[in-house]
């Protein structure tokens, strides 16, 4: 017999202030336990040093997690200029000092110009991504350094906020793939001293943003499931930029069994993904096919309540 999955079947998207110190995977853990949800994912992993910004997937929202993973992402950042360590972060150990040269922020504000753009960026050791089915920064403090190879990434907008003599402060909007500390170390030797991030927040990913966020204190404090499952976005705002599609009844009862619903597609390209409703419920994904028809992608479990 089939274990039962413990916890409520929660379905939806929680937009969660990650707090300073806890890893991504320690904070989507105290969010699953305070919904008591049978099933959660998060969508980009930040820093345990970093805050802000993580979405959390329960349920049926899980299917449509990696749409996010692809999205652009806006940071703001503070980075301490003439001290190097071997994170690109305040948490690493100090490799060098260097005394900045004389910058204001004229100065600096062009360099940040500089920068904005298609890059070739080398992925820091310290980082999640895996060698050999191991982590880099497992390997990183075994005193380990692999050769990794440089991605394209794109800064599409790096803006000054502060400076104070030692250290300044920037928003940035990048691609996916961008790591904020190798890009806050490129800049740091492009200013002449070197430099690392003591202060990262993410600030929107995709369509959500900060101002939307959720503690965990303001989660704890939401005792009842019903008050808490009222902070939850529906489903469907993660395909939310996919083309829209209602099902005729024949339609929906033609994916339920998984086979593509005949003569629908209309003027839609084939090949396109499609987001597809039926009586105002999301009912999942489907890609329109050369004959005219829309093929089932990935569909929910059960029907849920859509947004858009």
């Amino acid at each position: 017999m089939a274990r039962r999955r413990r916890g409520r079947p929660v379905d939806g998207v929680l937009l969660l202030d990650k707090p300073e110190g806890v890893s991504s995977n320690q904070a989507l853990q105290r969010a699953r336990r305070l919904f008591d949800a049978q099933k959660a994912g998060h969508t980009g992993t930040l820093d345990p040093m970093a805050t802000g910004l993580l979405p959390v997937c329960f349920g049926e929202a899980t299917k449509f997690s990696s749409h996010l993973l692809d999205a652009d992402k806006v940071y703001r950042t503070r980075v301490e200029l003439g001290v190097i360590t071997d994170t690109g972060d305040a948490e690493g150990e100090v490799l060098e000092r260097r005394d900045p040269p004389t910058l204001d922020e004229t100065a600096i504000s062009a360099v940040l110009t500089d920068f904005i753009g298609e890059l070739d960026q080398v992925p820091p050791m310290h980082s999640a991504l895996k060698h050999q089915g191991r982590k880099l920064y497992e390997l990183a403090r075994e005193g380990k350094t692999i050769e990794r190879a440089a991605r394209r990434v794109s800064v599409y907008d790096a803006r000054l906020l502060s400076f104070d003599g030692t250290a300044f402060e920037m928003e940035a909007r990048v691609s996916k793939g961008t790591y904020i500390r190798t890009l806050a170390e490129d800049i740091g030797q492009a200013l002449g001293c070197g430099g690392h991030i003591s202060a990262l927040r993410r600030l929107k990913t995709g369509p959500f943003a900060a101002d939307d966020m959720l503690d965990l204190a303001s989660l704890e404090q939401r005792v009842e499931a019903a008050s808490q499952d009222a902070a939850l976005l529906p489903v469907d705002v993660l395909v939310a930029h996919l083309p829209r599609h209602d099902l005729s009844d024949a339609g929906a009862r033609h994916l339920s069994y998984g086979q593509a619903a005949g003569n629908e597609a209309g003027e839609l390209p084939v090949d396109s993904l499609i987001r597809l409703y039926h009586d105002e419920a999301f009912r999942g994904l489907g890609v329109v096919t050369a004959a005219g028809d829309i093929a089932p992608r990935r569909l929910l479990s059960s029907a849920v309540a859509g947004s858009a």
